[in-house]
């Protein structure tokens, strides 16, 4: 019996490390998007990658460094010609997913004025942070993004702009332009 518990248990582990699952509503939108952005990199298309990165650039020595370790960065961007071509209700089972153990929203946006709306999600396992997700929706375009491996956060300002990812400044000083 303890066997096969342990048995069961190492079998779950890899499901610790997946992706979150898009659901089929949203992979839908992409028939009524203008533009469409779909990155796939699991851990070995992410290593070839890192050995195009050099080690001299600082910032790139950085990101090689982190991508070293990561395990898989997704993303998946529409862009709509009119507003209103997805519902918030679509990203409804995509939210449930990250109200599951382990998920925990750092960040969350809403402006009525602008209809723009950002979260941010991360995956606390053994005292660190094993994922990241991202829902960034606004009237006309949604992006979802996700990277799975050990990160912490300022990590982000590393790997945006890069692979799909937005860029995004955490050490911003006020008066500074990006």
């Amino acid at each position: 019996m303890k066997n096969s518990i342990l048995i069961a248990c190492f079998a779950m582990l890899p499901l610790a490390a997946q992706e979150l699952k898009l659901p089929p509503n949203i992979e839908k939108l992409a028939a009524k998007a203008e533009e469409v952005v779909d990155v796939t990199m699991d851990g070995a298309l992410l290593q070839l990658a890192a050995r195009f990165l050099s080690d001299k650039d600082p910032d790139e020595a950085r990101v090689k460094k982190l991508v070293a370790g990561l395990k898989g960065i997704y993303v998946k961007s529409f862009e709509f010609e009119n507003k209103g071509e997805y519902q918030d209700s679509d990203l409804e089972p995509l939210r449930a997913q990250l109200r599951s153990p382990g998920w925990s929203r750092i960040v969350g946006v809403r402006s009525k004025k602008s209809g723009d709306n950002a979260e941010v999600y991360l995956k606390s396992e053994n005292g660190g942070f094993s994922g990241l997700a991202i829902i960034s929706a606004e009237p006309r375009e949604l992006t979802i993004v996700q990277i799975i491996g050990p990160l912490q956060p300022e990590d982000l300002r590393d790997l945006g702009g890069r692979w799909g990812i937005p860029k995004i400044d955490l050490g911003r000083k006020p008066g500074k332009e990006d």
